[in-house]
């Protein structure tokens, strides 16, 4: 599916609209600023984060599922595992980069630890399709692990050794590859955080991919939704 066809370009098509909309904002905010007596602390960041790094079809998909996770601090959509620098979402869907879409998940060790983030990424993705994830096929949407160190390798291939997964071929072999983790390039900015900026295109998108549907046709009810 060629997601170009979603982009947000609702503050150029209502211009007018959104300049009420923000002066009735504005006016609102001073309101409430107004009747709060006081402001709620900031959270303190966390003393160490660490970098996981994971490709499951669609980045607005995996970096949705990935910022519900109590316990990650960031998750971006981007592009990695390619031989150009810094490519654009059209070189990359278009294939023929090397790069998949993918999603650089930053998160608190104090409070997840890598071996669960490999348990929602494996139950977020179809991992005997070796052509694509879902609805969108090539290379580019192929689900990957990409590993940081020697340890994210033994738990990454301990987690893949260990997958009972209900929905494969009887002797089909797992195609999810677990490779060494290289340069990351943030993809462009109306890709970022979609699913909170655009809920209602973004929900289509999911369910008329039929990602959910595969998912609890893999996993039952241990899919990531």
């Amino acid at each position: 599916m060629d997601r170009r066809s979603f982009p947000h370009r609702a503050a150029r098509r209502l211009p007018r609209l959104a300049a009420s909309l923000a002066l009735l904002t504005g006016a609102l905010g001073a309101h409430l600023r107004a009747q709060t007596p006081a402001q709620t602390p900031a959270q303190t960041p966390p003393a160490r984060t660490a970098v996981a790094t994971f490709a499951a079809g669609c980045f607005w998909c995996a970096e949705s599922d990935f910022e519900k996770v109590p316990g990650v601090v960031d998750a971006v959509s981007g592009y990695t595992g390619g031989r150009v620098a810094n490519p654009t979402y059209e070189q990359v869907s278009g294939g023929g980069t090397g790069h998949r879409e993918a999603v650089r998940v930053t998160y608190d060790p104090a409070r997840v630890g890598y071996a669960r983030l490999l348990e929602v990424f494996w139950h977020a993705v179809d991992p005997w399709d070796a052509d694509g994830q879902f609805c969108d096929r090539g290379p580019q949407y192929t689900a990957a692990v990409y590993v940081h160190d020697a340890e994210q390798r033994r738990l990454a291939e301990a987690s893949r050794r260990a997958l009972r997964p209900a929905g494969g071929a009887p002797g089909q072999a797992i195609a999810t590859a677990i490779v060494d983790a290289g340069p990351f390039y943030p993809a462009e900015a109306y890709h970022q955080a979609y699913a909170a900026r655009n809920p209602l295109r973004y929900r289509f998108y999911r369910t008329t991919c039929g990602r959910d549907g595969r998912l609890r046709a893999v996993w039952g009810a241990a899919a990531t939704h």
